[in-house]
């Protein structure tokens, strides 16, 4: 079984046709959905670049694998994987894999995807590095005019200083675009492949639509703003929620902008998405033409959303928002029935599925799923919730989400914490946590919290030992023996007091 893996950076899920856009033109995305399975609660285990790639790479949690931050903005984590981290390349390999990737890699600083194993132009960085030897080649050999940019979109930060660069016109025809120069390296590393006839994996990522929108006219003014129907929540107040919140929309400068500029940014982001799926379907039209198509399994999904004036905001950060944390997911499997799974997913559930096609052991993926049997079709039993994190991105901020069919919890240890409704309020506007009638729903996220947490391994949970009602402890919470000996065995406390209690 051949695998192609297409990737985008920071998509929102509600611009492809198939998740019910009416408006963006994603014809090539949205033929791979109808012909294969539409996972429509899908979600990136953290929604910043570096982490949620580590965790496709690995199958594990950040918490797990420790890489914990993009090194641009490096917190004093980890900048690369441990070098006993086990990694889906290698048990590849080991199968008689060829393995490629195309663009961008952006999961760690002193190892690129070579040292995994990958072949592929070694392209670094957050965004199109346009000053590359191999991209300026590709322009020079078709005669293409370099990479010139203007008319800038930005705000005005707090500081008084520019804030960051939200967009601005590319002066280059599409041939010249980084997407475009992406999907012509794919295509020449998928005949590549088709040639040797060993089997391949074959990743796809592309450095977009992710912020600052850099685009050609013909892409820049392709949707007129006025089909651009705002979020509802730009109306946030942050009235009930984490101050740092308030504090991002004020680093993103969004009210330093004209409510016109928002729903032009929003139009050239669906511009944006455009020029990738077209760039997309010039990958899957090559897989047809070589006769691949029927021993390919084609995965298509993101590393993390966007707010795209959400929320007041821009990029992602420390807000467990729907806007960021849930992705698109498609994955077509030769044979495979089209059709819709609501089943809650992750992006790390990818790496398991990729194993399990190639031949390989899924458990190595020790907190993956394989999505096989959902795209075959089965009815297999499948958790009722999921959990995400987050560690910070410009500063320290550990964050724990839990959303099950209905509703989503955030513990936010220095802050308030949170719970929407999101089926009464999809926009989370309305942080309920501290309202009476969703006591029960807290205290029910906040103990199953606690408890797939602590199946995990994931240390969050001593905090939520001591802090929330999660039920009689039995452990010791000190971690010590101090009042103890070696006839000393802890037992949960009776009382609600939480005194420790002593069996002699």
């Amino acid at each position: 079984m051949n695998l192609l893996f297409l990737m985008t950076d920071q998509h929102r899920v509600d611009t492809l046709g198939c998740y019910g856009n009416p408006h963006v033109a994603t014809p090539h995305l949205d033929r791979l959905a109808a012909t294969g399975t539409r996972f429509d609660r899908f979600y990136t285990p953290t929604a910043i670049c570096t982490p949620a790639r580590a965790s496709l790479l690995t199958g594990q949690a950040p918490f797990r694998h420790r890489l914990l931050a993009n090194y641009e903005r490096n917190v004093g984590y980890l900048e690369d994987l441990r070098d006993d981290a086990f990694t889906f390349p290698s048990a590849l390999r080991e199968r008689g894999y060829q393995l490629g990737l195309i663009g961008k890699w952006h999961g760690g600083t002193h190892r690129n995807a070579a040292s995994y194993g990958f072949d592929g132009p070694d392209l670094p960085g957050w965004h199109n590095p346009v000053d590359h030897p191999d991209y300026l080649a590709y322009l020079e050999e078709r005669g293409l005019p370099p990479y010139r940019i203007s008319d800038p979109v930005r705000g005005t930060a707090p500081g008084g200083n520019p804030g960051n660069l939200l967009a601005a016109r590319l002066h280059q025809p599409v041939e010249a675009t980084f997407e475009y120069y992406l999907a012509t390296r794919a295509i020449e590393q998928l005949e590549r492949y088709a040639a040797d006839g060993r089997p391949f994996f074959l990743a796809t990522h592309f450095f977009g639509p992710h912020l600052p929108y850099l685009l050609p006219d013909a892409y820049y003014d392709l949707y007129d703003p006025e089909l651009v129907e705002l979020p509802p929540s730009i109306a946030e107040t942050f009235e009930g929620k984490p101050p740092v919140q308030r504090n991002y929309s004020a680093h993103w400068a969004f009210d330093t902008l004209p409510i016109e500029t928002s729903r032009k940014l929003i139009a050239v982001y669906w511009g944006y998405v455009t020029l990738i799926d077209e760039q997309i379907g010039r990958i899957l039209t090559r897989l047809d033409e070589l006769g691949l198509t029927d021993d390919t399994s084609v995965f298509f999904t993101a590393d993390h959303g966007e707010f795209t004036g959400a929320h007041r905001l821009h990029d992602k950060g420390p807000a467990m928002y729907e806007d960021i944390y849930r992705i698109p997911g498609i994955v077509r499997i030769p044979g495979a029935a089209p059709q819709v799974r609501d089943e809650l997913a992750t992006l790390t559930d990818c790496t398991a599925t990729l194993l399990d096609l190639a031949g390989c052991d899924p458990a190595e993926a020790v907190d993956s799923r394989s999505l096989t049997p959902l795209v075959r079709g089965e009815l297999p039993e499948w958790a009722g919730e999921l959990i995400a994190e987050f560690h910070g991105h410009h500063f320290p901020y550990p964050q724990r989400m839990i959303r099950d069919d209905r509703y989503k919890l955030i513990v936010n240890p220095e802050s308030v914490n949170e719970l929407y409704d999101l089926v009464a309020d999809p926009h989370e506007l309305s942080n309920r946590y501290t309202h009476p009638e969703f006591a029960p729903v807290r205290e029910r996220l906040l103990r199953r919290m606690y408890v797939l947490l602590r199946e995990r391994g994931d240390n969050f949970y001593h905090w939520m030992t001591s802090m929330y009602d999660i039920g009689a402890s039995d452990y010791d919470p000190s971690l010590s023996s101090f009042e103890t000996d070696d006839d000393t065995v802890w037992t949960a406390p009776a009382d609600p007091a939480g005194t420790i209690t002593e069996n002699r």
